[in-house]
């Protein structure tokens, strides 16, 4: 399993806007091989900023790195850059491969 991760870093002002740009955007995931599930996760709120995080869970790490290679991929961030005034910075990417899975 291999979990990919991007963390945003909203301003209380946008946290809205942020929101509901996610809820209303297709993912292009569903179907796709090797995905298995995503999520929108809010975090805390401190200092003026929201910390959110997209968690997208695959099959292995290279079903993931077809996904970014794919035009599905490039459909689903189509337009990104006119979103990105909504948080600070850029996305921080994290990606774990994982050793441990108790369910």
């Amino acid at each position: 399993m291999y979990i990919a991760m991007n963390r945003f870093s909203v301003k209380n002002e946008n946290a809205q806007a942020f929101e509901e740009l996610w809820l209303g955007r297709e993912s292009h995931l569903t179907g796709l091989d090797g995905f298995v599930e995503f999520h929108m996760l809010r975090g805390s709120d401190a200092d003026g900023l929201v910390l959110y995080a997209s968690h997208t869970v695959w099959g292995s790490e290279s079903k993931f790195l077809d996904w970014t290679r794919s035009e599905a991929f490039r459909a689903a961030h189509k337009g990104a850059k006119a979103t990105s005034k909504l948080y600070e910075g850029s996305p921080q990417f994290e990606g774990f491969s994982s050793i441990q899975h108790i369910a």
